[in-house]
């Protein structure tokens, strides 16, 4: 849940250095410096590829640029027919060469002290960002188009799919040893909707994959666990709203469960941060398949001195 970022001072040093956010994740060196420098600071058991979800819409030509103060925007938002009937898979190797050569220095870098980690957004959560041209309180074109027009939402997610896909295969064979999905905005959909536009794109991802354990993370997605275990995941990421208990109860042993620390709990005290960490870890229990994690990204506000409280007290 983002390891590196404006949390911490040396990020931030980097980040200056590279001028942009934008020119910082396009950077293998850059990528791979922010990338070990959470681990730098603290005992992980795991390092994450240093890169963004929309570099895949970027990829297919949608323009994406960073605007001061109010994150992602596309400056060719997918608005009418044509440019839909368009929209192409990226070849990863060129568009996408330097997340792969940031996933090949990243492994090297670590000479083999942990995993890494790689990642993309789902299938249904960059066609959010696709069609709203930017991040949104209600998803209103997407849910729109949903509803007037689901033929061209699902051609945009078919496409989103192989994408992602071929996406992270790249990263497997350039050396990720796992792979998550970020469905950041799959629970702003109803049930029905979830399974449809959300759900079914990312069991065709999983079902494409190199053979390397998966996380399938949906934010809002308590409501539907069982389902997102079926899809052939090797673990189900919770959000800080859904008690572990419920979700080992529904789920069983079929899926390691990740998370779920609310991220709020590191502005607060060292001794509230062990305190909340303790909890989570009682409620997930002794059993086996427990990755502990935040329950969302962790926020800029963050205090180091918390991460480091935070990862003392699970580790102890």
């Amino acid at each position: 849940m983002r390891q590196a970022g404006r949390y911490l001072p040396e990020y931030n040093a980097t980040r200056a250095k590279a001028g942009s956010f934008l020119a910082l994740a396009k950077s293998p060196a850059y990528a791979t410096e922010v990338a070990l420098q959470p681990l730098e600071r603290y005992p992980l058991d795991a390092a994450i590829l240093f890169s963004d979800i929309l570099t895949v819409p970027d990829a297919m030509g949608l323009g994406l640029y960073f605007a001061e103060g109010e994150g992602p925007r596309f400056e060719r938002p997918l608005r009418d027919e044509a440019a839909i009937a368009k929209l192409a898979v990226p070849d990863p190797g060129a568009e996408l060469r330097y997340v792969l050569d940031a996933v090949h220095e990243t492994r090297r870098a670590l000479q083999g002290r942990v995993p890494l980690i790689g990642f993309s957004g789902s299938p249904y959560t960059l066609a959010c960002y696709m069609i709203e041209g930017s991040g949104s309180d209600d998803w209103r074109r997407v849910k729109e188009m949903a509803r007037a027009r689901p033929d061209l939402l699902h051609r945009i997610l078919e496409v989103n799919a192989s994408a992602v896909t071929a996406y992270l295969n790249a990263q497997i064979e350039a050396g990720a040893q796992v792979v998550m999905l970020f469905d950041t905005w799959g629970g702003s959909l109803d049930t029905a909707g979830y399974a449809e536009f959300s759900l079914a794109y990312m069991r065709q991802v999983i079902s494409g994959l190199s053979p390397v354990p998966s996380i399938v993370f949906t934010k809002g997605g308590g409501a539907w666990l069982e389902d997102i275990a079926a899809i052939g995941c090797s673990a189900v990421g919770l959000d800080w709203t859904v008690d572990p208990r419920d979700a080992r109860r529904r789920i069983g042993d079929k899926v390691a469960l990740q998370g779920n620390l609310n991220p709020s709990a590191l502005l607060e005290s060292d001794a509230s941060v062990r305190e909340q960490a303790r909890r989570v870890l009682d409620a997930f229990g002794a059993a086996p398949g427990h990755i502990f994690n935040l329950g969302h990204g962790i926020t800029p506000k963050s205090r180091p001195d918390a991460v480091a409280a935070l990862v003392d007290e699970v580790r102890a």
